[in-house]
């Protein structure tokens, strides 16, 4: 039986979506890229399930409704999959960086688990399968399996995913995770055969401090995973500055004095950000912090 934590695949990111024969041969399956959390989740019979966030940590606490939802699986299924919030018609991924009980406050937010992968069944690894294989043991594995779990939308039709994308971008789609349908599932080397296409790709770094106010941060100095710094701009609005201020709080380590900014708020334990990088030469336009 597999266990936590297990190392998933990562997809690079593209400019462009891949055409039907651009991932090796043997064929493309397009799945919708959906705003949420990173999560393998693991049914554990009598056990409490196990919710792998992106970074290892167990989410299962801060999600009852989705744990209970895994729990209630066959004991030794393991799925990768997407824990999703959504909100009048829409992807709501501010809900999911919410605490729990201000979600659970919350009227009109409902919270889902959309699965993309199979990773094992009662009894069996099934990571050495080609994807197109693992997409049919998934469908089968949730036929009647009811809410909030749910297979992601997947075709090998390039044209059906492009006009997806089209038709669902108000709903919060942020765009194509497209992969080689003959792979297996192996983490290492996942860039060549998972590529993601977001409609204006966006980058991660560390934050490594904010300027401001500690109460009402005006910017976030932040390193990318090349080693280069960037000081977002423009300033924050303030609902972005109430975000920041609000998970970052318990980070904060005592004012300094950056070399290249000034007075600044240094984190002591590492929180990830979600930016773009425009223009020549670049500037950082902060997006949002990630919870997971």
């Amino acid at each position: 039986m597999l266990h936590p934590p297990v190392e998933v695949m990562r997809p690079a990111a593209v400019a462009a979506v891949p055409p039907a024969d651009g991932l090796g041969g043997g064929g493309v399956q397009y799945e919708l890229k959906l705003d949420g959390f990173r999560c393998v989740a693991f049914a554990r019979g009598g056990r409490p399930a196990y919710l792998q966030s992106r970074s290892g940590r167990d989410l299962a606490p801060e999600f009852p409704p989705i744990a209970a939802a895994v729990a209630r699986l066959p004991e030794g299924l393991v799925l990768d999959a997407e824990l999703v919030a959504w909100r009048d018609g829409r992807f709501a991924f501010g809900e999911l960086l919410r605490t729990r009980r201000a979600r659970a406050a919350a009227t009109g937010v409902a919270l889902g688990l959309i699965a993309f992968d199979l990773l094992a069944l009662p009894g069996r690894d099934v990571r050495a399968l080609p994807l197109t294989d693992r997409r049919r043991l998934l469908l089968a594995a949730l036929a009647d399996v009811p809410p909030p779990i749910r297979p992601v939308m997947a075709t090998t039709d390039r044209a059906e995913a492009l006009e997806w994308t089209e038709r669902l971008a108000d709903t919060g789609v942020e765009g194509l995770v497209c992969k080689a349908a003959a792979a297996p599932y192996r983490p290492r080397g996942a860039g060549r055969v998972w590529v993601k296409y977001r409609r204006g790709d966006t980058l991660d770094a560390t934050v490594r401090a904010v300027t401001g106010p500690a109460a009402h941060p005006h910017a976030l100095i932040l390193q990318l995973d090349d080693g280069r710094v960037f000081l977002t701009t423009p300033r924050l609005t303030p609902v972005q500055s109430r975000e920041v201020a609000e998970l970052a709080r318990p980070l904060l380590g005592p004012p300094a004095t950056d070399p290249d900014h000034g007075p600044v708020h240094p984190l002591t334990a590492p929180l990830r950000a979600e930016f773009t990088l425009t223009g020549r030469p670049p500037s950082a336009t902060f997006l949002r912090l990630r919870g997971d």
